[in-house]
């Protein structure tokens, strides 16, 4: 019956890869909007615009509060898929 039924269904197969691909191609791009580690170098690199001087305290705390807001919504995120898996 397996025989049969991939016989039958061969003409599917191209679909069946390419909605593999597109799979494959959401959880990479899931995975990379999701990630903490470009919001921590982003933060970084915050800071030490502030210590060289090329930027003000006020844009500093405007700028980090949103990298920290974005932080935590991504924290949010990862708890969802925790607590759903």
């Amino acid at each position: 019956m397996g025989l049969l039924t991939q016989l039958l269904t061969l003409p599917l197969a191209p679909v069946r890869g390419t909605v593999w691909v597109l799979d494959q191609v959401l959880l990479t791009a899931e995975r990379e909007y999701y990630d903490p580690a470009p919001v921590r170098a982003e933060l970084a690199a915050l800071e030490q615009r502030l210590l060289d001087g090329s930027i003000g305290p006020d844009e500093f705390d405007s700028r980090e509060d949103e990298l920290l807001d974005r932080l935590e919504w991504l924290e949010a995120h990862r708890q969802r898929l925790r607590t759903d898996s």
